[in-house]
């Protein structure tokens, strides 16, 4: 197997309302390799969600190190991390995000276009999600049109479309009901297998966590091997 994303010695630390330091993350080491389902669980304040913005680039560590695909993050400017974020990774939250003025078509091929991609390729790319997360027939629909979880699938769809090493998820399930969690689910581990991206995914769910390859629980801000999803706190 390849590597694509690995975090060493990884820290985050806050200052309190007191002034004292908090250590969150307290030297996580990481490796993910391509097409692996990773499912990241812990209480909730265990830092999960700080985690996945670091490995995300969306924030900055006290300390250790981020490298995707051999590249430390370090090594990169403001500009080439936003590029790494459009076209490197891909993101997936509780909340979709859709810009509730487009089309899931639209908003699918947003990656692309901003990313200087020609308007048939970012449109071609875009159509064929869509049919692969199950929304062929909703496409021309703004996001007010669409379920909860035709919502979470079209966000999906778009975190996929530039064909990203990485897709990061916090919590993609939380908002949704049994059914369309359930339906979700299946997908993610569909697309893993399918598209050979390594998947990290933060969630509470434990039939979502069934689904991955391995299940490490953060506590005490460092990542523990689970044997499966029944030690998940």
């Amino acid at each position: 197997m390849t590597a694509v994303l690995e975090a060493q010695a990884l820290r985050k630390v806050y200052r309190g309302g007191d002034g004292n330091p908090i250590e969150v993350l307290a030297g996580i080491d990481l490796t993910v390799d391509r097409g692996e389902f990773v499912a990241i669980v812990g209480a909730s304040g265990s830092g999960k969600s700080t985690l996945l913005h670091l490995l995300g680039a969306l924030d900055a560590p006290s300390g250790g190190t981020v490298r995707l695909a051999g590249r430390s993050y370090d090594e990169e400017t403001q500009e080439d991390l936003a590029a790494v974020r459009n076209r490197k990774l891909g993101f997936v939250f509780q909340f979709h995000h859709l810009l509730r003025e487009f089309t899931a078509l639209e908003n699918v091929m947003m990656p692309l276009l901003i990313a200087g991609e020609d308007d048939a390729h970012a449109r071609s790319r875009a159509e064929e999600l869509l049919a692969t997360v199950g929304l062929a027939g909703r496409m021309s629909h703004r996001p007010s049109q669409l379920s909860g979880g035709e919502q979470q699938r079209a966000a999906v769809a778009r975190a996929l479309v530039a064909d990203p090493l990485v897709v990061l998820a916090d919590e993609p399930s939380g908002n949704l009901d049994n059914a369309n969690s359930e339906r979700l689910h299946q997908l993610f581990a569909h697309l893993s297998r399918e598209f050979e991206t390594a998947l990290v995914v933060v969630t509470h769910n434990r039939s979502l966590a069934a689904r991955a390859d391995r299940v490490l629980s953060l506590e005490g801000g460092h990542l523990i091997p689970l044997s499966g999803v029944e030690s998940m706190p």
